[in-house]
């Protein structure tokens, strides 16, 4: 398995290379694109807009400062997302979901609101996909009996000895493969799903 010290916003941060950018538009491109068309936004203004999110990622992130606040980056990403949303819908004089003004007003109150429904559901939404891509790009990390017997008891909720017996390894094998891959997973999630998170 290979070890990384840090976690990919750490390394983004410290040593942005092209590998690690290309990593982080493949995590967060779907779901920036998802969010925006759930706003309303056509599909090929949602491109751009996805385009113009990460831009601003770039040009900030080495000013973004977690200071260990639960949600510090997803809400980061999240105001980004909703003030490009915004100056997309000003540019084209748009009124997405709404019939008046003060309804429009609301909901971009909303977008903005960390305890709204709105937020609330992306919140969910982000840690949720993040940690699955993660795992997807972790699996190749592991070996296939180690990300089996993870996979049957940390996502499948199956028991370390059915896992241990079908595998024929020992339970405690089950669980340090359990211990390992979870290790990896906050690792490199660490400040993109808050510790806290049902998903960790």
């Amino acid at each position: 398995m290979a070890e990384t010290s840090a976690s990919l916003l750490d390394r983004l941060r410290t040593d942005p290379d092209s590998a690690e950018w290309e990593r982080m538009v493949q995590l967060y491109s779907p779901l920036i694109r998802n969010y925006l068309r759930r706003q309303e936004v056509l599909s090929h203004d949602a491109d751009d807009l996805v385009q113009d999110v990460l831009a601003v990622v770039v040009r900030r992130l080495k000013d973004f400062e977690h200071n260990q606040r639960i949600g510090a980056f997803r809400t980061w990403l999240r105001t980004i997302t909703v003030n490009v949303l915004r100056d997309h819908w000003r540019s084209r004089k748009a009124r997405p979901m709404a019939t008046g003004a003060s309804d429009f007003q609301q909901f971009l109150a909303d977008l903005e609101d960390p305890s709204s429904e709105l937020s609330q559901a992306f919140d969910l939404e982000h840690d949720r996909y993040i940690t699955r891509q993660l795992l997807a790009q972790l699996e190749k990390e592991f070996e296939p009996t180690t990300w089996r017997a993870f996979t049957e008891v940390a996502l499948l909720g199956r028991s370390a000895s059915e896992v241990a017996q079908d595998l024929q390894i020992s339970t405690n094998a089950v669980f340090i493969a359990k211990s390992r891959v979870l290790s990896r997973l906050r690792q490199e999630a660490k400040g993109l799903v808050e510790e806290n998170s049902e998903e960790l």
